[in-house]
């Protein structure tokens, strides 16, 4: 279907601003430019309350944010692990506190947002590392603030619903006994090794998210491991064996480079036996999701899949 107008206002918004291309930008110019999307943002809704703590992480602390709604009489509560996208460079909790205490309203579910390390500082794989440490820890802890470790999803957002999947797989190959009861995957990146999709070439300009700033942040992200790309836990959709992993829900946007990407992802794993309920948001462009204050369908979507995590991890 055509560009929506709620979507095309946006592109046009950002066009006036007579930005330079994102691959232009220094790192910290580019960092700077991500934090604007918080005023697309919905408004900032009350929760029960929102406490920072932190994980141990391999080399530092892990940050986290756990937001957690009014009480429903229940002593422990299903928790949600949310990885913010960026394409793992920038963005962080701050920019997603917005999105993750709707999720925590609406899915009645504690939702701990992972402040997970960013290259290029640290390149692949410590974001990974950082998500399955961070996830593995509140399986183990969640306890101590609310959470029930035996009812858990992930989720992420584009890079971070890269780590969302890719948390799961490294819990399937340790043989880790921590039961991953659904993964919600948001225009997922899977393929960080190729870029020849009929969806690249269609939305690689025009539509917020362009090839050049795709290269840029795949440039630091790979810094110093250029020849990892391929590995299974960088592009998911290179995993060989993709069974044993959790149901999945995955959205992707019309006009978004990563929609095919997402899309053949979800194919592959109902291939391997794995459910995946995947949606294509017509219309629509990457980054919606985040824009629930200036894409009505943004709003709606969270709507969705908290009821749809809810049903999954009070059932």
């Amino acid at each position: 279907m055509p560009l929506h107008p709620q979507a095309q206002a946006i592109i046009t918004g950002l066009e006036s601003m007579g930005l330079p291309p994102f691959e232009t930008f220094s790192l910290e110019e580019g960092r700077a430019i991500i934090q604007t999307f918080a005023g697309f943002m919905l408004p900032t809704e009350e929760v029960a309350s929102v406490v920072d703590a932190a994980a141990p992480g391999p080399e530092a602390e892990i940050p986290l944010r756990i937001f957690t709604p009014e009480g429903n009489g229940e002593v422990l509560r299903p928790g949600i692990l949310y990885f913010h996208g960026g394409g793992f460079t920038t963005a962080g909790i701050d920019l997603v506190d917005p999105v993750c205490r709707a999720l925590a309203n609406r899915s009645g579910c504690i939702v701990i947002a992972v402040g997970y390390r960013l290259a290029p500082e640290h390149p692949y794989p410590a974001a990974v590392t950082d998500a399955y440490v961070a996830t593995a820890w509140v399986a183990a802890n969640g306890r101590h603030f609310g959470v029930d470790g035996s009812r858990l999803a992930v989720m992420g957002d584009s890079a971070g619903a890269n780590l969302a999947t890719v948390t799961c797989m490294i819990l399937r190959d340790k043989a880790e006994e921590i039961d991953i009861a659904l993964q919600v995957l948001i225009y997922p990146v899977t393929d960080l090794d190729h870029q020849n999709t009929p969806s690249y070439r269609e939305n690689g300009e025009g539509y917020v998210l362009t090839s050049g700033m795709i290269n840029w942040f795949k440039g630091h992200y790979l810094t110093g491991c250029e020849d990892q790309a391929e590995e299974p836990y960088c592009s998911p959709i290179h995993m060989a064996d993709l069974s044993d992993l959790p149901p999945a829900i995955i959205v992707t946007a019309e006009y978004d480079p990563l929609r095919d990407e997402g899309e053949a992802y979800g194919a592959r794993l109902e291939e391997s036996g794995v459910p995946a309920d995947v949606r294509r948001e017509e219309g629509m462009i990457h980054g919606f999701f985040w824009m629930g204050g200036a894409i009505d369908r943004g709003r709606e979507i969270l709507d969705e899949l908290g009821a749809d995590i809810r049903k999954v991890l009070y059932s």
